[in-house]
């Protein structure tokens, strides 16, 4: 085939293609707060995480997730302190890479899934740091013990998912807790206190 026509079937494929894709899927995600609108938004649990690291015997730092998040985030903008979140993981979704250890979690030796079937955070608080950044104190309900944890959440970016067509928000936060202060001792020292929270939160808007 000749350059030209070559580069003329390449240049009106390219044209085809970028009338069927939505505008909005061509412009990347927002990270200004006035661009997002108010409103009730639902957890996307497909795409929500909370991943835990814990120091294991002072060699590494062990890696495990909680998924199948389920919750409702009320957002206001332009009046951040008015914003709440309420969000509820299962603690049966505990999973790391060895099967036995995710059993053992789920355990009244450690997490108790049984007897203790979610994890939750209610907000109380919002305070922003910047027009990206806030910290959000709530209540952490874990293995049936209740304490205030702050989160140091960032936005990482809104608009269209060009998928479903809705409209979504996404978060990182990250936080620190000590287990034993929610009953959870097992193997404390020997299996580090503080366990690293980071929370990889999508939300939808309720239409």
């Amino acid at each position: 085939m000749k350059p030209f026509l070559s580069s003329a079937l390449a240049l009106a494929l390219a044209t085809s293609l970028a009338g069927t894709i939505p505008a909005h899927a061509q412009g990347a995600p927002t990270r200004d707060p006035a661009q997002i609108p108010a409103g009730t938004y639902q957890v996307d649990p497909g795409h929500s995480q909370v991943v835990f690291s814990v120091l294991h015997f002072g060699f590494s730092h062990y890696t495990g997730l909680f998924s199948d998040a389920s919750g409702t985030l009320e957002l206001q903008p332009a009046k951040p302190g008015a914003s709440s979140l309420k969000v509820s993981v299962p603690v049966k979704s505990v999973s790391t890479p060895s099967q036995k250890l995710t059993d053992e979690l789920k355990s009244a030796q450690w997490l108790d899934a049984g007897q203790f079937p979610e994890m939750t955070f209610t907000s109380t608080k919002v305070a922003l740091e910047g027009s990206d950044k806030a910290k959000v104190t709530g209540d952490l309900t874990l293995h049936g013990v209740t304490k205030p944890v702050t989160l140091d959440v960032t936005l990482v970016g809104a608009g269209t998912n060009p998928m479903n067509k809705r409209t979504t928000v996404g978060f990182e936060a990250k936080g620190t807790i000590k287990r034993s202060e929610f009953g959870v001792k097992t193997y404390v020292p020997m299996i580090g206190d503080d366990v690293t929270l980071t929370i990889a939160g999508a939300f939808e808007r309720k239409d």
